[in-house]
């Protein structure tokens, strides 16, 4: 799967590059159909990502980790393409970060520095290639490292970037079940990975635009888990919003 995964990451990069070779990578015609059947039947269908999408994406990252190094970066921007992925969160990027009490206070709208930019441009496009975290696995939560609290729920896979990333487990104590990766529907009607959406979008390799959505198209709250422990709070729960 990760090998199936990064040869679909150096693909999707040479056609952003390059524009030519679509038969070789498995993409067809002008809708970009995928052609090697590895989609899901319970994938989570969420909108296409746009040049505004890349821009949130950015902001969580560069924000949520402090400004730190790239894999700090990486290991939120898989929690944020994570929570895209998994039904009880909203299908869109900008959604997913706009959540209210779920990141940064300002994360869409604080100034990012300039000379920041084309670090978290190539994070970002590297992360809606297909790129992940190894580390963050599937994990949907973090707070800030140097914190802890009494929650047994909280199964902690990684440090990245000043944050501690964690899982949660049911009231029996099982970690939830692997949720495939969230797919696009072309104007086919064909269901195409995210990263192939991306790619045909022509975004990959642009610059950020500074720019975000001024009003989200969706006021989204996550449904409140019947189990103990912070449910609302991809940072230090009881903390509020940093």
């Amino acid at each position: 799967m990760r090998a199936d995964r990064t040869t679909r990451l150096l693909c999707l990069f040479g056609l952003a590059l390059t524009g030519s070779g679509l038969g070789g990578c498995g993409l067809v015609g002008p809708q970009a159909e995928l052609t090697t059947g590895s989609i899901a039947a319970n994938a989570k269908v969420v909108q296409a990502p746009t040049p505004a999408d890349k821009e949130c994406l950015a902001r969580a990252m560069y924000f949520e980790s402090n400004r730190t190094d790239e894999d700090g970066l990486l290991a939120v921007g898989t929690v944020v393409l994570n929570r895209l992925d998994a039904p009880a969160y909203p299908g869109r990027i900008c959604e997913v970060v706009g959540q209210k009490r779920q990141f940064a206070n300002g994360v869409l709208t604080k100034p990012v520095r300039e000379q920041d930019r084309p670090r978290l441009e190539r994070v970002a496009d590297a992360l809606l290639s297909g790129k992940r975290h190894d580390g963050v696995g599937q994990a949907l939560h973090f707070h800030t490292a140097g914190y802890s609290f009494p929650y047994k729920n909280m199964h902690y896979v990684v440090a990245a970037g000043g944050n501690v990333f964690y899982e949660k487990s049911d009231r029996e104590g099982y970690l939830p079940a692997i949720r495939p990766p969230a797919v696009v529907q072309a104007p086919t009607g064909k269901l195409l990975p995210l990263q192939v959406a991306a790619a045909h979008s022509g975004m990959i390799g642009l610059p950020l635009t500074g720019r975000v959505p001024a009003t989200l198209t969706a006021e989204y709250t996550a449904p409140e888990l019947k189990i103990p422990g912070p449910a609302r709070y991809a940072s230090s729960p009881g903390r509020g919003e940093r």
